[in-house]
């Protein structure tokens, strides 16, 4: 082995090793055109002339080219001596030296790919040129457009319609076309539909257009020749000097230039393509697993001699034609005589077809040729794979046609995403299905992530449990997912269940008498938590989603399933009432151990939470073990004089004949959420008073006693704070709980800058801002209330509003204040003084107080200072001679005017009209909100300790105690489980 070809195998080597090490990874342009090169000077070659012989036209070889194009040894050769030229014996082949990417230049700059390939190549080295090296994905159709090698007419309508079907049945289904690739003929009107589609869509995606072409036709090719490629290669397309060469077509996406040595010799291709498109035409399709091919269909248009045999040979290879009746010559031939009896296929018919569509070209076809292609069309009248189709027609027929097996009609409508062509070509409402005819289907289109096709393969019968009852079924569909953070997930799952020696998947074993042992999925039973955790899932992936219309089918779809949940409910709470409240609060283990309420909550079903079976139920968590009929006041009384409660003053909701003793009467009436709240109001306001105190009377520079007891009391809101975010991985959702986070925070900061001095007043203001956030904080607390509740929902609703109103309004306050400032001050340069000008002033004036220095009767020198030498003072508009101001005064008021017209009378009069129009709107549905919103308080009070701030401290000490002292493991809270 020579040390050039050690070296090129070494390239190649440690480029292909570096790719599969890397595959992940984002390789850079360079090394991917080296890995490339290097690939194509192993696998691809060319062809030349090595021995040159004149033809007697001067320097010119018999294989065409000139002698200067011809190596040194092809001029003189040894080997040769005496022989006459014979292409088989005298071109050999060599790495191949054109290849890489072409630019057209000119307008959109379209590029493509090119690559000069020997006669002798094999389809397979082919085909991963096109899928490996250039990514091409697979096609799921083959469109090989043959016909009129020069240019012909189309008449407009039968173009633009050809261009439209032609590019719809590519785009939709995934196609390759594959086309002669130069720039005239039909090869030119496939080009064109290819640019008019690039032109019209917004996708990104391109038509792949494949041009396979003969190498020693093409006009300016020596611009594509380098030895280690060209990225890109500049071709010109110079269609005006072309002389009896070809110019590439600009609109194809990928050329192979098939060499043959020659040059000036049309048809060379016409061989390897036929190969490559069988060797395609063997290819799997989609999932392997279906063991079907790649359809082929050969679409032609006009053509002569040449095309009839490209035809022929389709015919017996059995692939499909399609002839476009109106598209000239050979194809109008052929539509007239599909029809007819094959007897009326005369060789009168043909000569009389021939010189009607022919003209002046049919005198030079002699009878025996005719003869000839007679026997060949009766062939293909006799061949029901041969059709004539109108171009309306070609669109919805391209598909299926040479298909008849059903099962082959709905592998390639999978493939090609064509739910439409399968409900009106097979899923008829003759047709009739078994589940298990069409599991293979079914699994074609979940791997293939078709959703509209599951939906109608489940309309048509499809049962899921019959489908999922193989456990290869489900684990082959996880195998099809790509890697994801879900997939290691389950991986991990599946793992630890292995290990453990429990199921995965929730399959099971049964053992039947007559069949013995039987392995089957689970049927999922619980079908309530299924449909809102459907809800769930298809809410996240709307708002996940970024196109509009999907999105909006997918809340459609998340309601449909909310709705069904709540039909399942509503059967079961007519039934059996509890029951049914059960069923609410049982934890599924098929949906990760959660709960149809939490479920729900997660999914923001609010319909669900509504119901009146489901808010039964948190009204009767709410009161615990307190029956719901004793009325408010009662318990409030029983919680300050509980002996009350032994004397039947409170009502407890327990079994039949179940004796309570004194111990379990105090237990139920303290542990109760509703007491429980009841005393956390109570503190509350005391916490707000002591810190109220503190703040105006009693902030000394040494913390006083009551002060100490704040601080306290604020540590056991953090301990129960912490506690809650250990308890609920959805607390930071909750706005209560980031108000919490927020008050606790600039607690925090404001304790920490009071113990020192130098920030010891700063901590102060920080600690009163504090104050208002705890204030705010209340109204939490009257969530539960169904009166103030609601008011509670709009009030935030309308905060809402008015953020972006104040957005509008600042633009006028700024525009004014600024326009204002700049008129009647000079450079001032104090940022207080700017700040009240542009903005402090402008936004009062919206409430009635009017300024006075816009107005000269209303002019106090003493009211401002001359040159801003008094901080207290603003500083004095321009002044002149006389001490009175300069300014234009009647463009302050005007602008005055101007500016109450917008700020007070159209944009307040606006926010009044939002604000009606948010009322209106969720007056309607404030009670769905508020039965909604009230499961996250009381939820939170269920799993409270009974203790109120700052006694809950103890509590918290004994569960430190519990857990890191002796060491016992912590109580799982299970949520409502008693219930």
């Amino acid at each position: 082995m020579s040390e050039a070809d050690l070296e090129s195998r070494l390239v190649h080597s440690l480029a292909v090793n570096t790719a599969i090490h890397s595959k992940h990874l984002s390789l850079s342009l360079s090394f991917q055109r080296l890995a490339l090169a290097s690939w194509i000077k192993e696998n691809i070659c060319k062809k030349e002339c090595c021995f040159f012989e004149k033809d007697g036209r001067g320097d010119v070889c018999k294989c065409g080219y000139a002698k200067t194009d011809h190596t040194d040894e092809a001029i003189k050769p040894e080997d040769f001596t005496g022989e006459s030229w014979n292409i088989h014996r005298h071109v050999r082949e060599a790495p191949t030296d054109a290849f890489g990417d072409i630019s057209f230049g000119g307008l959109g700059q379209k590029t493509g790919k090119y690559a000069r390939v020997s006669t002798d190549t094999s389809p397979e080295i082919l085909y991963q040129l096109l899928t490996e090296q250039w990514k091409l994905s697979p096609p799921n159709l083959l469109i090989s457009v043959t016909g009129g090698a020069k240019n012909f007419y189309l008449k407009s309508h039968l173009k633009n319609m050809f261009h439209r079907g032609l590019i719809k049945v590519a785009q939709t289904t995934g196609a390759w076309i594959i086309t002669g690739g130069t720039h005239t003929g039909v090869m030119k009107h496939v080009g064109q539909a290819v640019r008019d589609y690039a032109m019209s869509s917004s996708m990104q995606s391109k038509i792949v257009t494949i041009g396979v072409a003969t190498w020693g036709i093409i006009h300016n090719r020596k611009a594509l020749v380098h030895p280690e490629g060209c990225f890109p290669a500049h071709y010109l397309m110079d269609t005006g000097n072309q002389g009896q060469l070809s110019t590439l077509d600009s609109n194809h996406t990928h050329f192979l230039l098939v060499d043959d040595g020659t040059h000036g010799h049309y048809g060379v291709e016409i061989k390897l393509r036929s190969c490559l498109e069988m060797w395609i035409s063997r290819k799997c399709l989609g999932n392997k697993g279906t063991g079907g091919t790649i359809p082929v269909v050969c679409v032609v248009l006009d053509g002569g001699p040449g095309t009839l045999n490209t035809i022929y040979n389709a015919m017996l290879h059995g692939t499909p034609c399609v002839i476009l009746e109106g598209s000239g010559r050979i194809a109008d031939v052929i539509a007239h005589v599909s029809g007819l009896p094959l007897i009326q296929v005369t060789i009168a018919l043909i000569q009389q077809l021939m010189k009607k569509f022919f003209g002046q070209e049919y005198e030079q076809f002699s009878d025996g040729k005719i003869i000839e292609w007679t026997k060949k069309v009766c062939k293909y009248t006799e061949n029901h794979k041969t059709t004539k189709l109108t171009i309306d027609a070609f669109l919805p027929r391209i598909e299926f046609l040479g298909v008849e097996c059903w099962k082959r009609q709905l592998e390639l409508a999978i493939n090609w995403n064509r739910v439409d062509i399968a409900e009106t070509e097979i899923f008829t409402e003759e047709s009739q299905w078994k589940s298990s005819d069409l599991h293979w289907a079914m699994f074609s289109a979940l791997a293939g992530n078709k959703p509209q096709f599951v939906s109608l393969l489940l309309e048509n019968g499809v049962s899921l449990r019959d489908f999922l009852q193989k456990e290869e079924t489900l684990c082959e569909l996880y195998k099809q997912l790509p890697s994801c953070f879900f997939l290691r997930k389950l991986a991990k799952r599946i793992h630890s269940a292995r290990c453990s020696g429990r199921q995965a998947f929730g399959i099971r074993t049964r053992a039947s008498r007559e069949q013995g042992e039987k392995i089957s999925l689970t049927y999922c039973r619980d079908c309530m938590s299924a449909a809102l955790a459907a809800s769930k899932i298809l809410k996240k992936m709307a708002r996940e989603g970024s196109d509009a219309d999907d999105a909006e089918e997918m809340r459609e779809l998340a309601s449909h399933y909310e709705k069904h949940a709540i039909g399942v409910f509503t059967e079961c709470h007519s039934s059996d009432e509890s029951r049914a409240k059960k069923l609410l609060v049982r934890m599924s283990h098929l949906w990760g151990r959660t709960t149809c309420l939490r479920l729900a909550l997660e999914a923001d079903d609010k319909n669900f939470i509504a119901q009146s079976g489901v808010q039964a139920l948190l009204t009767q968590i709410w009161c615990g073990k307190l029956s719901v009929e004793n009325p408010v006041w009662r318990v409030l009384i029983c919680m300050v004089f509980f002996p009350l409660m032994y004397t039947g003053f409170l009502c407890f909701s327990l079994k039949p004949m179940k004796p309570l003793g004194c111990w379990s009467r105090l237990m139920y009436l303290y542990t109760s959420p509703q007491v429980k709240f009841y005393w956390n109001i109570v503190f509350y306001f005391a916490f707000l008073f002591l810190f109220a105190v503190v703040l105006m009377i009693d902030f000394q520079s040494t913390p006083s006693a009551g002060e100490l007891l704040l601080y306290i009391w604020l540590l056991s809101v953090v301990c129960e704070e912490v506690r809650q975010v250990r308890n609920s991985k959805m607390y930071i959702n909750e706005f209560w709980n980031i108000l919490d986070v927020l008050s606790i925070i600039l607690f925090l900061i404001g304790l920490v800058f009071r113990l020192t001095t130098e920030l010891f007043y700063l901590g102060k203001i920080i600690l009163c801002i504090d104050f208002v956030v705890f204030c705010l904080r209340l109204m939490a607390i009257f969530t539960i209330s169904r009166t103030l509740g609601p008011k509670i929902i709009i009030v935030r609703k309308m905060m809402m509003d008015m953020f972006f109103f104040m957005f509008l309004l600042s633009i006028w306050v700024v525009a004014y204040g600024v326009a204002k400032q700049g008129i009647l001050i000079h450079n001032e340069n104090r940022l207080a003084w700017i700040i009240r000008g542009v903005v402090y002033e402008p936004y009062l004036i919206i409430f009635g107080q009017f300024p006075k220095n816009i107005d000269n009767t209303e002019f106090d020198m003493n009211s401002c200072s001359v040159n801003a030498t008094d901080p207290l003072k603003p500083k004095c508009p321009v002044l002149n001679e006389n001490q009175s101001p300069v300014f234009p005064e009647w463009l302050t008021i005007i602008m005055l005017c101007v500016y109450l017209l917008f700020a007070n009378i159209l944009l307040l009069n606006l926010l009044i009209a939002i604000f009606n129009f948010t009322f209106e709107e969720v007056q309607d549905n404030t009670d769905k909100i508020w039965k909604f919103q009230r499961y996250e308080l009381i939820k939170e009070y269920h799993s409270r300790p009974a203790a109120p701030p700052p006694f809950i401290i103890l509590s918290h000490i004994y569960l430190f105690i519990r857990s890191m002292v002796l060491r016992r493991p912590a109580k799982i809270y299970k949520e409502f489980s008693k219930y």
